[in-house]
């Protein structure tokens, strides 16, 4: 049985099924293992984990801590009391008229950010007149459709991790931003930020940041460092907003102090450090990486909302569940009526009203002719409604394909 303890109650002899944070926050090769060394344990308490998941039939129990099914069905219970105060919206473009120039800023930001690091490898210093315009597209983008570029976030290639965690942290913050009512002028200074976070990742030696097994102590710290050599590269560049150089330079420190670099807590935490914090994990949790398998949307909403206890600001990590969707873009659903599909954009009666691209009968298992159901815009009287968020991998689906499919 899996069940969920505080670290405290943590000893040898257990069976750890989930450290139950990012990966960048503890540095272990797996997150599951038989706590056997003195040795791990310390280093699981000095690196701020609070609660931690364990495997009873693998080692020893704790008689009346939760399981994780029970704190799973708390979580969502929270997740939806969030949602219900989430207000929708209506975007000032469609969809589909959003698109196309959606995704060719999506693609420029990609090859702007893999030539800007190239850039900071050779010690050349980043130029903001290269960055500034295309950050102003992005920003006009989702002001326009935040969920024509919240789309494309979902897409992920081989070997392209960095460049494309960079851009997907940037949407990902313009649009966090923009749900927060920021001034614009102050967004623009975010998305500069978010775009550049990890532009330091380029001084750490390739054998560290693409390590497949377990990183030694040392080689941790060496990874961490990439936030000083980010900050470090930003502060030389001429102009650079104070906003985002924040940004950069706090989206690992958590709010309990247990991040890094300066292990800030709290109010030291610049309000756009906290927002970077969550968007950066989030985006962070929902890629398939070699040490970790990518959590599904939904999932990764509870698990921001489950971290929010110690590390993130619980009132902004809801504001970004209302940014995002209960359902965010790309989640695979399950309809009352039994139809399977993928919320294509988010609703505009509120969050769980988005729009669905239907395809399959799942009752049946059979697979329909493709069409968006609109669930803000049922004929009087309709029942239906969103019943779960379903597993693609346990229905062999690849929502990124549903999501390309034009509708």
């Amino acid at each position: 049985m899996i069940k969920k303890i505080g670290v405290e109650q943590l000893q040898l002899g257990m069976y750890i099924q989930d450290l139950n944070c990012d990966w960048m926050d503890h540095g272990f090769m797996r997150n599951r293992f038989l706590l056997k060394a003195d040795k791990s344990l310390e280093r699981i308490r000095q690196l701020g984990i609070r609660e931690i998941y364990i495997d009873t039939d693998k080692g020893l129990d704790v008689s009346l801590a939760p399981t994780a099914s029970e704190v799973e069905e708390a979580l969502e219970q929270d997740l939806v009391q969030v949602a219900e105060t989430g207000a929708g919206e209506e975007h000032a473009v469609p969809l589909a008229d959003e698109r196309n120039q959606a995704k060719r800023i999506h693609n420029e930001a990609i090859g702007l950010v893999s030539s800007l690091m190239e850039d900071a490898r050779l010690g050349q210093q980043i130029a903001l007149e290269q960055v500034n315009p295309l950050v102003t597209e992005m920003v006009g983008s989702i002001f326009r459709n935040q969920d024509a570029l919240l789309a494309l976030t979902r897409i992920r290639r081989v070997g392209r991790y960095t460049f494309e965690h960079s851009v997907n942290v940037a949407v990902l913050m313009v649009s966090f931003a923009r749900t927060l009512e920021i001034e614009r002028s102050l967004i623009h200074d975010i998305g500069l930020g978010a775009l550049l976070h990890d532009v330091g990742k380029i001084l750490v030696p390739p054998a560290i940041l693409n390590k497949p097994g377990q990183l030694t102590d040392e080689e941790f710290i060496v990874m961490r460092g990439h936030v000083v050599h980010t900050r470090e590269i930003l502060a030389k560049v001429p102009g650079i907003p104070s906003i985002a150089l924040a940004v950069a330079a706090e989206h690992h420190e958590r709010i309990d102090g247990s991040g890094y670099p300066d292990r800030k807590s709290g109010a030291d935490i610049s309000l756009y450090g906290q927002m970077a914090a969550i968007a950066d994990v989030y985006d962070a949790i929902t890629t398939e990486r070699v040490y970790h398998k990518a959590l599904e949307p939904h999932q990764a909403l509870r698990k921001l909302l489950e971290w929010s206890h110690h590390h993130f600001d619980a009132h902004l990590v809801q504001q970004f569940i209302r940014c995002v969707g209960i359902y965010p873009v790309g989640t695979l659903v399950r309809l009352r009526s039994g139809l399977l599909g993928v919320v294509v954009e988010t609703g505009r009666k509120g969050l769980f009203h988005p729009v669905v691209r239907v395809f399959m009968d799942a009752r049946r298992r059979t697979y329909l002719a493709v069409r968006d159901v609109d669930l803000s815009r049922l004929a009087k009287g309709s029942e239906e409604r969103i019943e779960s968020a379903e597993s693609p991998a346990q229905w062999r689906v690849d929502p990124v394909k549903v999501l390309q499919y034009p509708g």
